[in-house]
């Protein structure tokens, strides 16, 4: 008997090692993982470049307060801002507790400038931010947020695509639009370049700031280092994590100058975030995302993946219906129940993982082979051939 409390409907198998794209269960059994912690081990298992990395800080220094400088931490930020349209970073330890931080920022920005009334957050119903308090509210889910009340207030809502209703939910009250370039949990709806242009646009028209929530869909995932960089626009604040870290828990908020300067000393804190381990590791998965060549592979690997599994949706439209996706963030809109396809794929020893709108993510490591995704198509198009 578990003494694990139950708000988790876990798979009933566990692994005892995982090496690159590939988890080794207890009983000896092998699987391709193509969910890899939900697109958070972006180099794979057991990376030796990132052991060696954990191995060389953990002889050193594991943690200290933030009350002190951490040079790890600095040469991070530096980077990240080299890299992005960011001035500042702040980090934290998970995509939640940065999502949480974003919208500090912004309430901060205009609570400093004089415009205390300027508080509200607005998002795309159904979206997903985390599962803190204020992001399943931000998240605008019935499912999330029913027993959680009472409500935390400073966010509204409008309907993924409907841009009428966007503009008449925008008021003198809006601070912010924040939103999924890719939406992850919403079903892998991926938010056009020329609609994340005019959300640019209209922010700059209102004078409100625009948060690009990049947690899933950034540190590669996309094929660029952060998703929204195909649209060529400069948002003012972007939440990341999950792979920044590859599977150590490190979380990040990448703001303009303008935002930053006004999160003095006092305005916020963590404990652990941006501890001396977590940079080390999180600075070695950069050397490997910013060596030459490594985010163009991703890809020609996205091209390719995608060719193949469209082959197979034109073949099989009676199971799948779309396939969706940017870079190595990929989903299955199915016409066949979700859960049971899932159990195919796992019972053929691939690992997936659902999404909303009945849709299968599909998340392999960024450094997964070719090899490794034409066994992966094989056998998706084997699941969707038992359906004939």
């Amino acid at each position: 008997m578990s003494s694990l409390a139950k708000n988790y409907n876990r798979r009933q198998i566990s692994f005892k090692k995982g090496k690159g794209s590939y988890l080794y269960s207890n009983k000896g059994k092998r699987y391709l993982d193509f969910v890899q912690g939900i697109a958070v081990n972006s180099l794979g298992h057991a990376n030796n470049y990132l052991i060696k990395a954990i191995n060389n800080q953990a002889k050193k220094v594991w943690h200290v307060s933030n009350a002190f400088k951490i040079p790890e931490g600095e040469k991070l930020a530096k980077r990240l801002t080299g890299k992005t349209f960011a001035d500042a970073v702040i980090f934290q330890n998970s995509g939640a507790e940065a999502t949480e931080v974003a919208i500090k920022v912004a309430r901060r920005y205009f609570y400093s400038i004089g415009q205390k009334k300027k508080n509200r957050i607005l998002c795309v119903k159904n979206s997903f931010h985390g599962r803190t308090l204020a992001a399943i509210f931000a998240s605008g889910s019935k499912k999330m947020t029913e027993g959680f009340g009472p409500k935390v207030d400073g966010f509204d809502h409008f309907a993924f695509g409907d841009h009428k209703a966007l503009i008449k939910s925008i008021t003198s009250k809006t601070a912010a639009i924040m939103i999924e370039p890719i939406m992850g949990e919403g079903g892998i709806k991926v938010i056009p370049e020329w609609c994340l242009k005019e959300l640019r646009k209209i922010c700059n028209e209102k004078k409100i700031l625009l948060i690009l929530d990049e947690v899933q869909s950034g540190v590669g995932r996309s094929g660029k280092f952060l998703s929204y960089e195909y649209s060529k626009i400069i948002p003012d604040i972007v939440p990341i994590a999950k792979g920044i870290g590859g599977g150590f828990p490190i979380g990040a908020v990448l703001m303009t100058k303008k935002v930053a300067k006004h999160m003095s000393p006092g305005t916020h804190g963590s404990t652990f975030g941006g501890n001396p381990l977590a940079m080390s590791v999180g600075n070695a998965v950069m050397d490997q995302i910013f060596k030459k060549g490594f985010l163009q592979n991703v890809k020609i690997k996205s091209k390719f993946f995608f060719k193949k599994l469209n082959e197979i949706q034109s073949n099989y439209s009676n199971v799948i219906e779309e396939v969706r996706g940017k870079g190595l963030l990929i989903g299955l809109k199915l016409k066949v129940d979700q859960t049971k396809f899932i159990n195919k794929l796992f019972e053929n020893k691939l690992l997936t993982i659902k999404a909303a709108d009945n849709v299968v993510r599909i998340l392999p490591p960024l450094n997964v082979s070719n090899k490794e995704i034409t066994i992966a198509l094989k056998i998706i198009e084997k699941v969707c051939k038992s359906y004939n």
